[in-house]
């Protein structure tokens, strides 16, 4: 049987509420089966200064992930990826019997012709766009969409099975979630600290990430 999968890449500095709630709401409007969530060892795109140690973002990340279908992953660390790109493309042709799906915000979407050939990112999975306040007009406007247009289909389609190729884009509104990583650690600067020490180990790979590893690029 195929396991429809979503994949949501993040930081995760830490894993909140917002990443949990925005993941089940697409879970069930996308009719998938679970999700991954792609601790990144370090974003191109986003500066280190700040970066909670891998270890410690996977154990917030699994601590809200708790009882739901989500998965915690640092697959890109072990497949020694750098870009989107490459991660999609390898993990695809590492388990062929699922169905994945790229969730990412608006926000993301806003500033996707920046990613490394994004084009082929949407050419290999589909893409479900989540909207996030005040960025929806960005992402409306952005060159990425203006490709990605004739692309689009609805959720129930994707639902039931319609959409058996990529490219294609969903775009889902739910309510907004306020929460956010950056004001979690404006408000609480030392919330790292206050994890386990422990090295745990990947939920998708089943490798131990160790607490003592540096963070690199992702």
């Amino acid at each position: 049987m195929t396991i429809r999968t979503g994949l949501l890449g993040g930081s995760f500095n830490p894993a909140h509420g917002g990443h949990r709630r925005v993941s089940l709401f697409a879970m069930d409007a996308l009719g998938l089966d679970e999700i991954w969530w792609l601790v990144s060892p370090g974003n191109p795109l986003k500066p280190k200064t700040g970066m909670a140690p891998l270890a410690v973002r996977m154990q917030s990340a699994i601590e809200q992930a708790k009882r739901v279908p989500i998965k915690v992953t640092a697959i890109e660390r072990e497949m020694q990826t750098r870009y989107t790109v490459d991660t999609l493309k390898k993990i695809t042709q590492r388990y062929p019997k699922r169905n994945f799906t790229w969730l990412m915000g608006s926000d993301n979407l806003a500033q996707f012709h920046r990613w490394r050939r994004w084009r082929d990112i949407a050419r290999t999975m589909p893409i479900a766009v989540i909207a996030r306040p005040g960025y929806d007009a960005d992402a409306v406007a952005s060159p990425a969409m203006a490709w990605l247009r004739r692309y689009q289909t609805s959720a129930a389609q994707f639902r039931h099975g319609t959409i058996r190729s990529a490219p294609a884009l969903v775009t889902l509104r739910f309510d907004p979630d306020s929460r956010s990583a950056t004001a979690i650690r404006q408000a609480d600067p030392n919330w790292a600290s206050r994890l386990s020490a422990n090295s745990l180990r990947d939920q998708v790979t089943h490798r131990i990430v160790s607490t003592n590893e540096a963070i690199t690029a992702a």
